[in-house]
């Protein structure tokens, strides 16, 4: 069994990296063959998340499915990898999302080849990301998802794409510094381990005699959130998305805004939160004001644009926004130095993580609408368009499922997630609460805004008008696809909520022990310094 979920785990990483070698050697003119091959695989490796789903006892908090084989013995480094209710919805998410993806990359006709081949590494490196348990093996594979989204926006991006791949390899690339430091300071003072699960249990205290100090969590924590707050991003981080959404192809944007956003968010779930329980309570006022700053500015940048696909790119700061105050709402009280309403601060939790989820798959689809409309007039002016629902009503249709999902409309995935997290931050801030809810009204003014401007009014008779023919039939599968899951999950949040509970729980038990132990072990230093 161990070595059946070692090859399992190792096939969904390196399935795609895999599929790309035979496209070396497919003859150039060969391009639908090419298509067809890596659909695919894409194909393949989400048939095979979807066999570890069916594996995974999701009544279980712990990680399953661990595997660890020795790989840089004299450092101590393993090939670790495992899952949990955490990390499997974003495994799956991920698999999905670059199936569809490839579908949408049949508009791509310069260089398929290399296009190909560093879209399936691409994917092998955010799978990677997601299972790997060993530090280490976790920051190399952060790195390797860098240069293939490096030269997808480099290369097969818009006019000013070279700025915006230099702008994104930048930002991304100071993070992983940041997160290099923090990754050898656990390293030396957590006696000599990557094991990202061991560090988690020195930083909650679970090993007797070790836990690393209130001083070393408060500057791990900052420096890994830093790290991860540019992936996730937070205002003021964000100035590389909205240039690298707009020079990249849109199966790529998908991906950007689909997945590799969520990166951010699971590293504060899986590394700097258990790893730093009081560094994370020290900064919890930091994480809820640059989530309510960024659900806020976020939502008056995108009211500003008129370049359609710059809109979404900035709704994605003010929705990631709920996710980072879901995971900052935990209160401590003054006096007793023990958590507040920790139910709160779980709904908070399950209300981040939920988002992410949510929003993977309404922001695949805004820029999946927006692409289909640009692959047919060439032109993402809102100023130009109008009257899109008259020549074509079916894409119409979809397109308003999706962006009403972003809005967080009742009764689609979006609203869960951002309620929720208004909810939990209420017991850590009201006047927070108030603000984020402003963030609501700020998507649905310039949701609906653009929904007036691109699908409604008189018909459109700008360029290429010609153009606007009903919809292929692989994109028809994408918008259908991504309109059902967000209606799904919007009605029947249990499917996914049910499953992040028990670790989501233990995370929270823990982390609070955690804090109180320290806490109360300073204060008798103190007591006794002060006697």
């Amino acid at each position: 069994m161990q070595n059946f979920d070692l090859l399992l785990l190792t096939a969904i990483i390196f399935l795609p990296a895999t599929w790309a070698v035979p496209l070396l050697f497919f003859p150039k003119s060969a391009v639908e063959a090419m298509r067809w091959w890596t659909l695919a695989g894409t194909a393949i490796t989400f048939g095979l998340t979807l066999v570890l789903w069916g594996k995974v006892d999701f009544s279980s908090p712990d990680m399953q499915l661990v595997v660890a084989v020795p790989w840089i013995e004299p450092w101590n480094i393993a090939y670790r990898l495992g899952v949990d209710g955490i990390s499997l919805p974003l495994i799956v998410l991920t698999s999905g999302v670059c199936l569809l993806s490839m579908l949408a990359s049949w508009s791509v006709d310069k260089q398929v080849k290399g296009y190909l081949i560093l879209f399936l590494l691409l994917e092998t490196g955010i799978l990677g990301v997601f299972l790997a348990l060993d530090f280490f093996l976790f920051f190399i594979f952060w790195e390797v998802m860098l240069l293939p989204m490096y030269f997808l926006i480099g290369v097969w991006g818009g006019p000013r794409r070279e700025y915006a791949a230099i702008k994104f390899f930048l930002y991304t690339f100071v993070g992983s510094v940041l997160m290099l430091v923090a990754m050898l300071m656990l390293y030396f003072e957590g006696g000599y381990t990557f094991d990202l699960m061991r560090l988690a249990a020195i930083g909650e205290g679970r090993i007797d005699g070790l836990q690393f100090s209130r001083s070393f969590q408060i500057v791990t924590f900052w420096l890994l959130a830093i790290g991860f707050a540019i992936k996730l991003p937070v205002a003021p981080l964000h100035t590389w998305l909205p240039d690298a959404h707009v020079e990249a192809p849109t199966p790529i944007s998908m991906i950007l805004a689909g997945v590799l956003l969520k990166l951010g968010g699971y590293g504060f779930l899986r590394i700097a939160l258990p790893i730093c329980p009081y560094g994370t309570q020290a900064a919890a006022w930091a994480l809820v004001g640059f989530g309510v700053f960024s659900i806020l500015y976020g939502g008056l940048a995108a009211l500003a644009q008129t370049d359609f696909k710059r809109l979404v790119a900035y709704s994605s700061v003010s929705h990631m926004g709920f996710v980072l105050i879901g995971l900052g709402c935990w209160k401590i009280s003054e006096q007793t130095g023990m958590g507040v309403g920790l139910k709160h601060w779980e709904m908070g939790l399950h209300a981040a993580l939920f988002q992410m989820i949510a929003h993977g798959i309404t922001s695949t689809g805004m820029f999946f609408m927006v692409g289909v409309l640009y692959d047919r007039v060439h032109h993402r002016d809102l100023n130009r368009f109008g009257g899109i629902a008259n020549r074509m009503p079916e894409y119409a249709g979809l397109a308003a499922v999706l962006f009403f999902a972003g809005l967080g409309l009742p009764a689609l995935c979006g609203f869960i997630g951002e309620v929720f997290a208004i909810l939990a931050v209420w017991n850590y801030s009201p006047l927070a609460a108030v603000l984020s809810a402003l963030g609501m009204i700020l998507a649905a003014a310039y949701v609906l805004w653009t929904v007036q401007r691109v699908y409604l009014g008189s018909e459109y008779h700008g360029p290429l008008a010609e153009n606007l023919t009903a919809l292929l039939p692989r994109e028809r599968f994408v918008a259908y696809v991504l309109s059902i899951l967000a209606i799904v999950f919007g009605v029947l949040p249990n499917l996914l909520l049910s499953r992040m509970q028990p670790p989501l729980h233990q995370l929270v038990i823990r982390m609070d022990e955690a804090y109180r132990g320290l806490h109360q072990v300073l204060a008798s230093i103190g007591q006794a310094g002060g006697g």
